[in-house]
């Protein structure tokens, strides 16, 4: 496809699986961004969040770089967990030993979801966490009352002294992707099979808007979801002759600028190349299974095979 290469910038891959990993990276994706998120039932201790978080650091980015992917993570306490106030307030003192460490990209993701006093609070309070360390800020817009959600996020960010241009304002759609982009924020996108938005409709936005400040994730998590939803975006997007340079920028150059201002994601990082070694261990733990055979390869991120 044009030796296009792929940034997914919003995956949830601890819900996945390695034929996941394997099929993104024959894709094209050479690098990916997992957000911490909300898990599908609410946690109850903060020992949880701190195991969850250290996977994110650790297995999960040592299980993508087994098929030649390289992984970095936000981190932050989500929306709807931040009404548990007791729990929130031992995870927001684990938050800064963990949005320090390597491949951090940023703090996220955070919002809101029912839009409660609870929300606003924790949600201010990351903003100011994440003013104090110079992340960028990943932003999940709630799925309901989507507009009114949208403004008042960026309103708040504003308050805050946040610059619209550290701040990743996710899950947008037509209602309200003319805002975020009038006020300088980055507006992503998540393609979802059946709901959030469709490969088709993100074919018309970045027709009607070209391509500045938009990125498309596919949002993979637990639930119904396509992993190679940027790859197959980007994909259609040529076929309804989107010009190469603006699939580029969505796909992949929009991500890397914007996450990049973390100092922690470079295009070096995959553009070398990138050896897989199947063999190696994770504190003694394999993704293979009795009788696989190990991958050993020196593979060149910029040949799609």
């Amino acid at each position: 496809m044009n030796n296009l290469l792929f940034i997914d910038p919003h995956a949830h891959m601890t819900s996945r699986t390695t034929d996941d990993y394997e099929a993104m990276r024959n894709a094209g994706v050479v690098a990916l961004i997992e957000p911490a998120f909300w898990l599908g039932q609410p946690r109850t201790e903060p020992g949880t969040f701190k195991d969850y978080y250290s996977s994110l650091v650790g297995w999960e980015r040592f299980r993508a770089g087994q098929f030649g992917i390289r992984h970095y993570c936000t981190i932050g306490l989500n929306s709807r967990e931040s009404n548990n106030e007791p729990l929130a307030e031992q995870v927001m003192e684990l938050l800064p030993l963990f949005a320090a460490k390597e491949g951090v990209v940023g703090i996220g993701e955070i919002g809101y979801d029912d839009q409660t006093a609870a929300e606003d609070k924790y949600f201010r309070l990351q903003l100011e966490l994440a003013r104090e360390l110079e992340l960028p800020v990943q932003i999940h817009t709630p799925h309901r009352d989507k507009k009114r959600g949208t403004s008042r996020s960026m309103d708040v960010c504003v308050e805050h002294g946040i610059d619209p241009g550290m701040v990743i304002i996710d899950h947008n759609n037509e209602e309200t992707v003319k805002e975020v982009l009038e006020r300088g924020f980055w507006a992503a996108f998540s393609i979802y099979p059946k709901t959030k938005m469709g490969n088709e409709r993100m074919a018309q936005i970045v027709r009607q808007y070209g391509p500045d400040r938009i990125m498309v994730n596919s949002a993979c998590d637990w639930g119904i979801s396509q992993p190679l939803a940027v790859p197959m975006t980007a994909a259609l997007m040529l076929e309804r002759g989107i010009p190469v340079e603006h699939i580029r920028a969505v796909t992949y150059s929009n991500a890397l600028a914007a996450f990049g201002q973390s100092g922690q994601i470079r295009e070096e990082d995959w553009m070398n190349a990138m050896d897989v070694d199947q063999r190696e261990k994770f504190n003694g733990n394999s993704i293979l299974r009795g009788g696989q055979e190990p991958k050993v390869e020196k593979r060149n991120p910029n040949v799609i095979e």
